[in-house]
C-alpha cells in the first residue's frame, strides 16, 4: 500500500516525500511541474537510497489521475497540489478558483471511486484572515481575505461535507504558517519561478546577488517596526508534521484541523537582519506599497498539534536561515543545472 503525494515535486511536497521515505512509507508522486522541478525527486532518491514512482500529471486531467489510482494500491493521499501566491491570486482569482477547487474535486471523486478515504490536506493560515485575537487557534471564526485563502477555506468545507456524507473519510487539515529553510544537505530547497512570491527565497537571492534588492511591502502596519509579522517554520519540521498527521488518519476517521507553526512571529526587517548575520552579506531593500491581500500579523498557537499528533517544531530561526542560505549557495540557479 502506498501514499499518493500530489504536488510532490514542489517545495513542501519534496521535503515531505523525503520525510515519508525516511519513515518507511511507500510513496507515489504526481506533479504537473508548473512551479516545481522533478530534479528534486531525483535528489530525494539519492538522499534516501529509495525508489518510488513519479507521474507528470495535472489533477485537472481526470483520465490520467484515474490511471494512477488504477495502477497502484493507494491507501492515503497527501494533497499539496495547487496555486499558492497571495498577490497573484488577487490578480488572477478565476485561475485560482478553477485550479485549486476543480483539481481537489476531481481528486476526491477519483479517491472515492477507488475506495480511498484518507487525506492530509495542505491548507493555510490564510484562512484566518484578520483576527482580533493572537495567537491564532483552530477554533477561531474563519475570514480569508484573498482568493488564495478563500480557495483553502472552501476546500476545507468541501472535505468536511465529504465526511458528513461518508463517515469513512479521515482527514487532517493542516494550516501552515510560513515555511522556510531547506533540507540540511542543501540538495533540495525552494526554487520558485521568476521573482519569488515568498520573503525568504527573495532575501536569499538578494544576498547571492541574483536580485538587486528586496522589496518590503509596507512599513506602516501596526507592528513594532511597521513591517508584517509572520510565524516562520522550518520546512523539515513541517514535513515531519505531515508524517504525524498521516499516521493519525491511517488510524481513525473524522476531520481534524491543526496549526503547524512555531508560535513565534518575526517581522520582515527581523528576517533581513537574521539573514545578514548568517550570510555575512548586506541585504539592500526598498519599502514599497503594501501588497493586496496581506495582513499585519499572523502567528500560531500550535498546542493542539502537540497534544494530538505529538508534533512540535524543533528547529529555530538561526537554523532556518542557515539551511536556506546553504541551499542558495549550493544551488545558485536552483535546480536548473541538474
Amino acid at each position: 500500500m502506498a501514499v499518493l503525494i500530489t504536488g510532490g515535486a514542489g517545495f513542501i511536497g519534496s521535503h515531505t516525500c523525503l520525510a515519508l521515505l525516511q519513515a518507511g512509507f511507500e510513496i507515489v508522486v504526481v506533479d504537473n511541474e508548473s512551479n516545481s522541478r522533478k530534479t528534486s525527486l531525483k535528489r530525494i532518491g539519492e538522499l534516501t537510497g529509495k525508489r518510488f514512482t513519479y507521474y507528470q500529471v495535472d489533477l485537472l486531467d481526470q483520465a490520467a489521475l484515474n490511471g494512477v489510482f488504477s495502477g497502484h494500491s493507494i491507501e492515503a493521499v497527501i494533497h499539496f497540489a495547487g496555486l499558492k501566491g497571495v498577490g497573484e491570486s488577487v490578480e488572477q482569482p478565476l485561475r485560482y478558483y478553477d485550479n485549486n477547487l476543480t483539481g481537489t474535486l476531481f481528486l476526491c471523486k477519483i479517491m472515492e471511486k477507488h475506495g480511498v478515504t484518507r487525506m492530509v490536506f495542505s491548507s493555510s493560515a490564510a484562512v484566518y484572515g484578520v483576527q482580533d485575537r493572537l495567537p491564532l487557534t483552530e477554533d477561531l471564526p474563519l475570514n480569508a481575505i484573498n482568493p488564495f485563502g478563500r480557495t483553502k477555506l472552501m476546500i476545507e468545507q468541501i472535505l468536511r461535507d465529504a465526511h458528513v456524507a461518508n463517515p469513512k473519510w479521515a482527514i487532517s487539515l493542516l494550516r501552515y504558517f510560513n515555511p522556510i529553510g531547506a533540507h540540511e544537505s542543501g540538495q533540495i530547497g525552494e526554487d520558485p519561478n521568476g521573482i519569488p512570491n515568498n520573503l525568504v527565497p527573495y532575501i536569499t537571492q538578494v544576498a547571492a546577488g541574483k536580485l538587486t534588492e528586496l522589496k518590503v511591502f509596507g512599513n506602516d502596519y501596526h507592528t513594532h517596526d511597521g513591517t508584517g509579522v509572520r510565524d516562520y517554520i522550518h520546512v523539515m519540521d513541517l514535513a515531519e508534521g505531515h508524517v504525524k498527521a498521516l499516521e493519525k488518519v491511517l488510524k481513525s476517521p473524522g476531520v481534524e484541523t491543526y496549526n503547524l507553526g512555531t508560535g513565534t512571529g518575526y517581522s520582515v526587517l527581523e528576517m533581513v537582519r537574521a539573514f545578514e548575520k548568517v550570510s555575512g552579506r548586506k541585504i539592500p531593500y526598498q519599502v514599497v506599497q503594501r501588497r493586496p491581500g496581506d495582513i499585519a500579523v499572523s502567528y500560531a498557537d500550535p498546542s493542539k498539534a502537540k497534544q494530538e499528533l505529538g508534533w512540535s517544531a524543533q528547529r529555530g530561526l538561526d537554523q532556518m536561515c542557515k539551511d536556506a542560505w546553504r541551499w542558495q549557495e549550493k544551488n545558485p540557479k536552483g535546480y536548473i543545472d541538474s
